[in-house]
């Protein structure tokens, strides 16, 4: 039996059907209905030039696990569909994935922009390891401010980089106004899109360049393993200004007639940063895991619906609580960016989301304490709920004045909603606030609480 690609891809289907079927390839020798784990380091050739071949590239086929798998390129098919990209990279990590998004842009001397509001490990990133690479980051403050943005931009500034819903806070940006900043800069616009995936935005459809994610969240959703991928836009024209990103048309080595412009037009970026980037840095991502990923891929959309209905609707309880001071969730009315959300999230804000509690870290040390359907851990978009206490956990190695700017207060509890049933995560909370009215009667009798 002989393998068949199936034609499913963006633009053949919706949502829906191309998160079960882009990519696939039915057959592959023994009919499976699924894609197998190819769980091999390397693979054969079938003789002395078809590996010259393949190290050429001109078969198309794998060389190594390394520079890529069988069982990966389905998913990255599947996620290029989903994001409405050219090309996808999977990686072992988050981390991974930003990592060497970036790199494949940056070198050493180059200087990027990025919002302030970020996953506080991807600033420790930019700012104490990218240093060691002699790469600079500054970030802007106000992202709506396109002054600000213009101030700071340097003639050695190479990329802008920012979260699609920033952990924790969820002050969204405007999409279109960063891209047309960039645009405008000649550089590309990298986005995070983790929190948000692409059932609920897709950021190249505006305007953004390159999308990274921490599969590990979302996309997968049973928080079992580990997964990053970097998703190419191919909308971002490289060789407008050679001087600043040489690395795509210089020469390839062995081939002074082609770079990787010419070899791989829209596609390369991608195909820089696969070959050149991660095969030789390594963080490859298993197929093992790769095939977890493809699982929870297949019900991305039922459950991010159900993850984001959830949120609303505790984000709605915890804004009626006198304990609380105030609820940072973008789909609510009352939200500063509830503007942007209706804009850019149409079909909801997402689940990971943070509020403040008056009573500050003894109140949100009750809080945290007493629930019991919520996990305490530090991880997000499984199916199952989770809590933190971002000032003690993710940013205790942050100065509490910095903390403070940036609101992550002592009083902040992060939420990332799971897909149970919306009545018991409430009925949880109310026993935690219960909990906290009895250890703290005179917080809720000042905010006008009802007695317990």
């Amino acid at each position: 039996m002989t393998s068949t690609q199936l034609p499913y891809g963006a633009g053949h289907f919706g949502f829906d059907t191309d998160q079960v079927h882009a990519g696939e390839t039915i057959g592959a020798g023994h009919g499976a209905r699924i894609t197998p784990i190819y769980l091999t380091a390397g693979f054969v050739f079938d003789s002395f030039d078809h590996a010259k071949a393949r190290f050429d590239g001109d078969d198309g086929a794998w060389v190594y696990s390394r520079n890529g798998n069988p069982t990966n390129t389905v998913v990255e098919a599947r996620l290029t569909a989903l994001e409405h990209g050219v090309d996808s990279l999977l990686v072992g990590s988050g981390q991974a994935a930003i990592t060497v998004a970036m790199l494949g842009i940056l070198r050493a001397g180059d200087h990027f922009l990025a919002t302030r509001s970020l996953y506080e490990g991807t600033k420790t990133l930019f700012r104490e390891n990218f240093v060691r690479f002699g790469i600079e980051v500054e970030f802007v403050d106000d992202p709506h401010d396109l002054a600000e943005w213009r101030r700071r931009l340097r003639p050695t500034t190479r990329a802008v980089f920012a979260e699609a819903i920033p952990n924790p806070k969820n002050d969204l940006i405007d999409f279109r106004l960063i891209a047309d900043f960039a645009d405008e800069a000649g550089v590309p616009f990298v986005v995070d899109s983790t929190a948000a995936t692409p059932y609920l935005v897709r950021p190249i459809d505006h305007g953004a360049s390159i999308v990274v994610h921490s599969a590990s969240k979302f996309l997968s959703g049973h928080g079992a393993s580990l997964a990053g991928v970097v998703v190419d836009g191919g909308t971002f024209d490289w060789g407008r200004h050679p001087q600043k990103f040489p690395q795509f048309s210089a020469a390839l080595a062995g081939d002074p007639d082609s770079s990787y412009l010419s070899r791989f037009g829209d596609r390369a970026y991608l195909e820089y940063t696969r070959s050149v980037i991660t095969a030789r840095l390594g963080p490859v991502l298993s197929p093992f895991n790769s095939f977890l990923l493809l699982q929870g891929l297949e019900t991305l959309s039922l459950r991010v619906e159900r993850h984001s209905r959830n949120a609303l609707a505790i984000a709605r309880w915890l804004e009626a609580q006198p304990e609380v001071s105030s609820v940072d969730y973008p789909g609510l009315e009352s939200n500063p960016y509830h503007w942007l959300a209706e804009r850019y999230f149409p079909r909801g804000s997402g689940s990971v989301f943070g509020f403040t509690l008056r009573g500050g870290t003894d109140a949100a040390r009750t809080v945290i304490d007493s629930v019991e359907l919520f996990s305490r851990m530090t991880h997000m978009g499984d199916v199952r709920s989770m809590v933190l206490h971002p000032a003690t956990t993710s940013h205790a190695q942050v100065p509490k004045a910095d903390r403070e700017r940036y609101g992550i207060g002592d009083g902040l509890v992060r939420l990332s909603v799971g897909i149970e049933d919306e009545a018991d995560l409430i009925a949880d909370l109310e026993r935690a606030f219960l909990a906290l009215r009895q250890a703290q009667p005179s917080v809720g009798a000042f905010a006008g609480a009802r007695p317990v």
